[in-house]
């Protein structure tokens, strides 16, 4: 009877780690796990964590030909200038036009106008002589043609394609040659090589790599449609975002028929402009300029309002600020605010009562508005919404000459704003003669001014 044989610890270690055993991974953010678990450990998502297969080596290959690493100097840029698409507001937004593969990302809340505005730019694109493929994944060729019908976007270099399977889309463009790609959207796209639902993170993930690397190698710009979810960022993984070129976000108020288009991530341009459209029966059509919007038309002065000049981008532009001041015995003042930051006003009526001697305030009720359904967010118009306020209180209309801009601290200063010198010069360009800025020292100071020159204007 032979021996048994015993095993070291150290042949049991080896033989154990020879083994393969299968690796999980997340979908939202690529972590590795050796088991599978409901949550992942890195981003907290829920059910993302997926069977991977087993664990492998990566070996060095040998690049094939044309994928080469080159001098930097080598590399030609022809055919890689922007080239305008038919729309000035959204060539402003891109930096003059769309750059030849590039993958451009436009999201926007649902109903915000977002497949009314890309069939628009496939329209004027195909007017310039540009083949363009509109795919729908979302509805059907006859409603595509009835908006087209509305909004007179159809023209013969226009091809628009209902489908949902990503390699039906690439047969597509292996047929028709485009110029332009615009799928809408990438969440309702799916391919037959991944598991999961259209939208899945996996999915989106897919679609978007297969058509982006389409683009690269044909030299196809290619515009996406994201969906949003409830707290306004693009639904999928957070890589969509890091594989496109360019992200815009198309933005908009129901109520309202004023939309803005602008960058947040743009690889060949600048990511502070702004576009303005305006929703209408017949479809979009662009502003070039919106100063007029957000005044009111009533002539002559009126008590409680105040013009100050809002920067969004790199584009100044009017807004009046309405106030109104009501007496209230209730114990706790109602505070209702419309286009303005509420927490912002608060304070400002707060330096009014504590620098500015307007004791009364707490006894009343303060609305305040501004004109037009925009939405100011810096603190550029602070100095207006306190003017607006007092002249409310006062029953006192400031000067049609007038236009500020400023920031009250809590000392009641008024501090520098951005782009101090382009808001004058828009002020002057638009008729306003008068200008109060950080010049007035503080809010005590631009209230007496202003009610010295309303006095003047009431004895001439």
């Amino acid at each position: 009877m032979p021996p048994p044989v015993h095993m070291s610890v150290a042949t049991r270690t080896v033989t154990h780690m020879t083994r393969t055993s299968p690796t999980f991974y997340c979908t939202e953010c690529g972590w590795n796990a050796v088991k599978w678990v409901g949550r992942c450990s890195e981003c907290h998502t829920w059910g993302t964590v997926i069977e991977g297969g087993s664990a492998r080596s990566t070996r060095a290959i040998r690049p094939s030909e044309g994928r080469a690493a080159v001098r930097i100097g080598d590399i030609t840029t022809r055919n890689t200038s922007h080239r305008p698409c038919g729309i000035t507001e959204v060539d402003r937004v891109l930096g003059g036009g769309i750059v030849a593969g590039a993958a451009v990302l436009l999201s926007g809340d649902p109903g915000v106008g977002k497949s009314t505005l890309l069939l628009e730019v496939a329209a004027r694109a195909a007017a310039t002589g540009l083949r363009v493929l509109y795919v729908t994944a979302e509805e059907s060729l006859t409603q595509v043609r009835l908006r087209a019908d509305r909004t007179r976007a159809i023209h013969a270099e226009l091809f628009v394609a209902a489908e949902t399977d990503l390699a039906a889309i690439l047969g597509h463009i292996n047929d028709i040659q485009p110029g332009l790609l615009i799928v809408d959207s990438v969440q309702t796209v799916a391919s037959s090589l991944i598991d999961g639902l259209p939208g899945h993170p996996s999915q989106v993930r897919e679609v978007a790599t297969s058509l982006i690397r389409t683009a690269k190698e044909r030299n196809l710009p290619i515009l996406l449609v994201g969906h949003v979810i409830k707290d306004g960022s693009i639904a999928g993984p957070r890589v969509l975002e890091h594989l496109v070129d360019v992200v815009c976000q198309f933005e908009g108020d129901r109520q309202t028929s004023l939309r803005f288009i602008r960058t947040l991530k743009n690889r060949f341009g600048p990511t502070d402009e702004v576009g303005c459209f305006e929703m209408t029966g017949d479809g979009i059509a662009e502003i070039p300029d919106p100063s007029g919007l957000f005044r009111s038309t009533v002539p002559g002065a009126v008590s409680g309002t105040c013009v100050t000049v809002a920067l969004e981008g790199k584009r100044a532009f009017p807004v009046e600020v309405q106030a109104l001041v009501v007496a209230t015995k209730a114990p706790q003042p109602r505070r209702t605010m419309n286009g303005v930051d509420p927490s912002r006003v608060a304070m400002i009526i707060a330096v009014l009562e504590r620098h500015a001697g307007l004791r009364s305030l707490s006894e009343h009720d303060v609305y305040v508005s501004t004109v037009g359904g925009i939405r100011l967010s810096e603190p550029g118009a602070d100095l207006a919404i306190a003017l607006a306020i007092t002249s409310a209180v006062c029953d006192t209309a400031i000067p049609n000459e007038f236009a500020v801009f400023g920031e009250i601290s809590l000392t009641g200063d008024v501090r520098p704003v951005t782009a101090a010198q382009q808001r004058a010069t828009e002020a002057r360009r638009l008729g306003y003669t008068t200008t109060l800025d950080t010049a007035v020292g503080n809010v005590r100071a631009a209230i007496g001014q202003v009610l010295t020159a309303t006095q003047k204007e009431e004895a001439a």
